[in-house]
């Protein structure tokens, strides 16, 4: 077995110099990376094992190392590299040795029967590997012969320890099918010969599980062999004993884990719904398990009732529709949903008390889908006997939502209480979702037991409680629209009654206000019952995500309704704001509700700023929006000076860490109120015909003042902070917020913020500049009167930026993105731009084909995006027609080059977009250079034949009107130049 030249594969190792691979450098190897303590030498011991593994002397060493008097670590590496060479390099192997490799393979599962289990498991994986190669031609009967032997009587290995080496061979056979990398036919082959083999299986693990007299080791093995080769998709019928005794072994606290893991794989199965008749066998196998969870939840055995748990959910929300298509065993299956029902209500708190309850929302979503979609008449019988059941579901769910006493929450681990505030969400998505079953019915449901809650002198008041049906009521309000509910003027009179003296409760009432915002906007007259509650919340820092979210949607929603109370709710956040009550607050507050999506809050800028307080300046922004324009005026004056004279003396000290966090907070707050403050009401435009406008106020803009009042001080800090990117950035957002909301509005400003942005980007060149300059030739180009400043800009940033290609534009990708997204705007919104004597088209052409070999994925997109607006317009913008010409062949070999393998596969799309615009505008040009590109021999790609070359070349002229058949073509030819054709791995493509 030792001599090199017995060894499988030793025919091919003349093939690579033969490396130091041998017995004793691979042992020392191996020491080394077990022993040593110098992380280095550990690290190339690995890559240097690595190599071992796959090198052709590893069919020499691998038997070796399995010697007897060796460590485990050392024969486990020996059986680990037969694996691989087995697994990958399978070609290698002579057909002639197959049979020598098989029986040296056996003799050492035989010998390791009684060893090491590493080992022998890994073993195990080599041989199952083996026999997939081999099937179904060269082994036909693979795992019936593997019984056979295993079963020898002269076996020097005792029965027991046989017995075991088999189940762990049969156990891995199917997991090692699963993950291998057999080809899609080959796949389909070994999978239809496994199916067949499996009679040679399930017979064995039926006696071994039914024996009284297997030991406990064996039937817990055996329940993993079932559990391994049911995931190939066995027929359930043929199941059918082995489940029943899988059921029998949940007794024993021993097997139980393998023994639910097994059943729940089998029932799981998809092909397993053709089976009804075994399906219908199984519920009162499921339904005599009631006992022993009910034993269990009373003693509180979370590992049982778990496991219990799994198999009914298994069986109902794998198997609902088939079941209930069964209408005449109907009380069978209404047995097993009170029984999951009795899951969803186990007794305890999530996740602390109980884990399991969480299992079995999916199953409610999935029963309530399969019982609309019956017909209409299956379906009343159906509602009929399962609305009931859904009503008692929301008791259920809003009592399993509830939160303990503030002693025993008190004591819960922060992860603890995570996990329980999304177990609420979904909680939450689970009440929304009944509520297409159950209709209004359900909010009048939850408002009477709120109102006799609220009015009742019987029970003891539970705060808890109280807030649960809040919470229901907010998880239905908050995405379907309840403006037709006759409960809600009830529900608003309610709340003002809550006594409110917890966080959580106050939480929940402001989150309920929020979810009500748009029915407060049809009904106005009830805005003064809730609003003084939220005004009040604001200055509670623990409320400050639920109550300034809410301000926000109220302001939003209500706001030309907002005026009489304007100065109040302006005060009211005034004073807030000063007091810094929401600065710094830690995002873990106290609350049960995910933190809303902050609109307007550039995501680049990390400075922590809190996102509370700009919500409500982006609340004052909307309420602002409504007044009119003196008031605006008078109320943006006392509004902002505290932070103009801020700022003012922020611009005057000497740069610091400190003055900057506090310099982008204020910018951060200017721009979050001018997001939102739109008096010429640009928003409300696709709102609908029933429009509350007023009148569009004449004069300017009142932002467009605060901007000029301020624009000195702006450039004053900006002098000081040029460097910075964060500064840049947070100045920049607030001209470009404001100009996203003002649009024509803003165009005062135009001339003086280009020449601000241009003396900034000359200075330092800032990704956030191109960006502003992008939105301004976006917005303002097309117009006449201010095409000249903005030509003025976009040439200057341009020059800058040509000039930083020549020094070296590696290191900002950022800026080389802005910079071809801001080209493409211009030759969409203003091609007239590329007319300019002083525009170097050329320089600009040849910077965005470098800009397309860039490693980062974001920049090769925005550069091919302006290509595919370039490259339309070569017919009517002389100096793109010119470049192209003069050019293009240089653009076509980057693309080929990136198709051929030097950039990512997932950008293909990008590239054929080039491709076919060349195509479509440049017909004449692109049949000569693709022609003569490909004639170079290996370009783009080695792995190419002259004749894909050509099919491609021929393919790709011939498209030149569906977009879609070139992205194929070009996904087909990327694959055939990376030698991936044909492959698995394309499949996750």
């Amino acid at each position: 077995m030792e001599r090199r030249e017995e060894q499988p594969g030793a025919a091919g190792a003349g093939a690579a110099p033969a490396l130091d691979f041998t017995v004793e450098n691979v042992e020392k190897a191996l020491h080394q990376l077990y022993y040593d303590p110098n992380i280095e030498n550990k690290n190339l011991a690995q890559k240097w094992l690595m190599q071992a593994q796959v090198s052709p002397q590893a069919w020499h060493f691998s038997w070796q190392l399995l010697q007897p008097n060796k460590v485990p670590e050392i024969q486990y590496f020996g059986a680990s590299a037969l694996h691989i060479k087995i697994s990958r390099y399978w070609s290698d192997i002579p057909t002639d040795q197959y049979e020598s490799l098989k029986a040296q393979l056996f003799t050492q599962i035989t010998r390791f029967a009684s060893g090491s289990k590493i080992v022998l498991t890994r073993l195990c994986v080599a041989l199952a590997s083996l026999a997939l190669s081999m099937m179904p031609d060269a082994w036909p009967c693979a795992v019936a012969d593997m019984v056979r032997l295993f079963q020898a009587e002269d076996s020097p290995v005792d029965g027991q320890g046989r017995c075991l080496a088999l189940l762990e061979l049969l156990t891995v056979l199917p997991e090692e099918f699963q993950t291998s990398r057999l080809p899609q036919y080959r796949k389909s082959l070994v999978r239809a010969s496994l199916a067949v083999e499996c009679g040679a299986v399930f017979p064995l693990l039926e006696q071994l599980l039914q024996q009284p007299s297997s030991p406990s080791c064996v039937r817990q093995k055996v329940l993993k062999c079932f559990s391994s080769w049911v995931q190939l998709e066995v027929p359930l019928q043929d199941c059918e004993a082995l489940i029943q005794a899988a059921f029998a072994a949940l007794q024993d606290s021993e097997l139980f884990d393998s023994s639910v893991e097994a059943i729940v794989n089998a029932i799981s199965q998809p092909d397993a719904q053709r089976y009804v008749n075994t399906l219908l066998k199984l519920i009162p196998l499921v339904l005599g398990l009631q006992d022993q969870l009910r034993q269990a939840v009373q003693n509180g055995d979370m590992e049982t009732s778990h496991g219990i748990c799994r198999i009914a959910v298994a069986l109902g929300e794998n198997h609902s529709r088939a079941l209930l298509d069964q209408v005449e065993h109907w009380q069978s299956f209404l047995a097993l949903v009170n029984m999951i029902m009795f899951c969803t209500g186990i007794p305890g708190h999530f996740p602390v008390n109980e884990t399991t309850s969480s299992l079995t929302l999916t199953f409610w979503y999935t029963l309530q889908d399969d019982i609309l979609s019956f017909e209409a008449e299956k379906q009343a019988v159906y509602q009929q006997v399962y609305r009931p059941v859904y009503f008692q579901l929301v008791d259920v769910l809003l009592h399993k939502a509830q939160f303990p006493s503030d002693e025993e929450y008190g004591f819960w681990s922060s992860d603890e209480k995570e996990q329980f505030r999304i177990y609420r969400v979904d909680i939450s998505d689970t009440l929304m979702y009944v509520y297409e079953m159950l209709g209004a019915e359900l909010l009048s449901n939850l408002y009477d037991k709120l109102g006799r809650l609220l009015t009742s002198s019987e029970e003891p008041y539970s705060w808890q409680h109280t807030e649960a049906l809040l919470y229901g009521f907010q998880s239905i309000a908050e995405t379907i629209d309840v403006n037709y509910s006759d409960v809600v003027p009830g529900l608003i009179g309610l709340i003002p009654r809550i006594s409110i003296s917890n966080v959580q409760l106050a939480d929940t009432v402001m989150f309920t206000i929020g979810a009500l915002s748009e029915w407060l906007a049809d009904h106005p007259v009830m805005i003064n019952s809730v609003l003084p509650l939220v005004l009040h919340a604001l200055g509670n820092p623990e409320l400050s995500i639920s109550s300034v979210s809410t301000l926000k949607k109220i302001c939003r929603e209500c706001k030309y309704d907002l005026p009489p109370y304007a100065a109040n709710i302006v005060a009211v956040s005034q004073d807030v704001l000063m007091k810094q009550i929401h600065k710094n607050l830690p995002q873990e507050v106290h609350s049960s509700h995910p933190q809303p999506g902050v609109s307007g809050t550039d995501p680049r800028c990390s400075a922590p700023q809190t996102s509370q307080c700009m919500w409500l300046m982006q609340a004052l922004g909307f309420l602002l929006s409504a007044l009119q324009v003196e008031e605006i005026l008078k109320n943006l004056h006392s509004l902002i000076s505290p932070y103009i004279q801020q700022l003012e003396k922020l611009a005057e000290e000497i740069p610091n860490p400190s003055n900057k966090l506090a310099i982008v907070h204020i910018l951060g707050l200017l721009s979050n109120l001018f997001t939102t403050l739109d008096v010429s009401h640009h928003e409300d435009d696709h709102e609908g015909s029933e429009l509350r406008k007023l009148p569009v106020p004449q004069g300017p803009n009142p932002v467009v003042v605060v901007l000029q009042q301020v624009f000195q001080l702006i450039q004053k800090v900006l002098s000081k902070w040029l460097n910075d990117a964060q500064v840049v950035e947070a100045v920049c957002a607030i001209f470009e917020k404001s100009v996203k909301t003002l649009l024509d509005d803003f165009a005062p400003m135009v001339p003086q913020l280009c020449e601000m942005l241009g003396r900034m980007y000359s200075t330092i060149p800032q990704a956030s500049a191109l960006d502003l300059t992008r939105q301004l030739v976006h917005i303002f180009a097309h117009e006449p009167a201010h095409f000249p400043p903005i030509e003025a800009l976009f040439l200057l940033v341009t020059s800058v930026t040509l000039t930083l290609f020549q020094q070296g534009p590696r290191d900002h990708p950022d800026i080389v993105d802005s910079f071809m997204q801001l080209l493409a705007q211009a030759l969409k919104r203003k091609p007239d731009l590329f007319l300019c004597e002083r525009l170097d088209v050329k320089a600009v052409f040849q910077c965005a084909v470098l800009a397309l070999k860039f490693p980062e994925a974001p920049t090769v997109k925005a550069s091919c995006g302006f290509f595919t607006e370039l490259l339309p317009r070569c017919g009517e913008v002389e100096p793109v027609g010119k470049v192209v010409q003069e050019d293009g062949r240089m653009l076509l070999i980057a693309v080929l080059e990136a198709i051929g393998g030097q950039a990512s596969r997932s950008l293909m799309d990008c590239f054929a977009d080039i491709l076919f615009a060349l195509n479509k505008h440049c017909f004449s040009l692109l049949s000569v250079w693709i022609k003569e590109a490909l004639q170079s021999p290996g370009f783009p790609s080695a792995r190419l034949s002259p004749e894909q070359k050509d099919t491609f070349s021929q393919q790709i002229l011939r498209e030149r009107v569906n977009k879609r058949r070139v992205k194929e073509m070009v996904k087909e030819f990327t694959l055939l130049c990376r030698g991936l054709h044909g492959t698995d791995y394309t499949a996750d493509y």
